[in-house]
């Protein structure tokens, strides 16, 4: 919603993820939200801490709210939970409906599709947002890289 706890906390997991594959010149991400509560402001100090923790640099990242040019450049518009989902389907055209989807898609170790908000709640929020965004982050890559990075037989 506001683009400080889960959205740029799954920015910086997927950053390092494609950092350590070497493919930053292919995959491009951002992240933003679909409200301008905290535009221009860095992300949580407990999102900062919890993924500093496990290497992931979360402070550069500044907030910013989606854009209709957003539907346009990425291939990809993820949401953390069904409220932003049915926010960035009401702001999409019709064309690129197929592009909007759960992050928690990407994942397989979860029956869950929603990353919980870990904004009111302490430190442990920030502590399973990263284990599930760790895990779509992997799942996503792997399905970019079937996708878009194999040659067709």
């Amino acid at each position: 919603m506001g683009n400080i706890c889960r959205s740029p906390t799954a920015h910086g997991v997927f950053q390092k993820i494609i950092q350590q594959e070497g493919l930053t010149d292919r995959i491009g991400i951002d992240s933003a939200g679909t409200y301008a509560y905290h535009v221009g402001k860095k992300p949580d100090s407990r999102a900062i801490a919890s993924a500093r923790k496990r290497g992931y640099e979360l402070s550069k990242l500044r907030a910013r709210k989606v854009t209709d040019e957003d539907f346009e450049k990425f291939d990809y518009i993820l949401a953390m939970d069904e409220e932003n989902l049915a926010d960035l389907l009401v702001q999409s055209n019709e064309e690129h409906i197929d592009k909007i989807k759960l992050f928690l898609e990407f994942s397989k170790k979860t029956q869950s599709l929603e990353v919980p908000d870990p904004y009111y709640g302490g430190a442990q929020g920030f502590e399973v947002v990263l284990d599930l965004v760790e895990e779509a982050s992997n799942g996503l890559l792997a399905h970019i890289k079937q996708e878009h990075f194999t040659e067709p037989a």
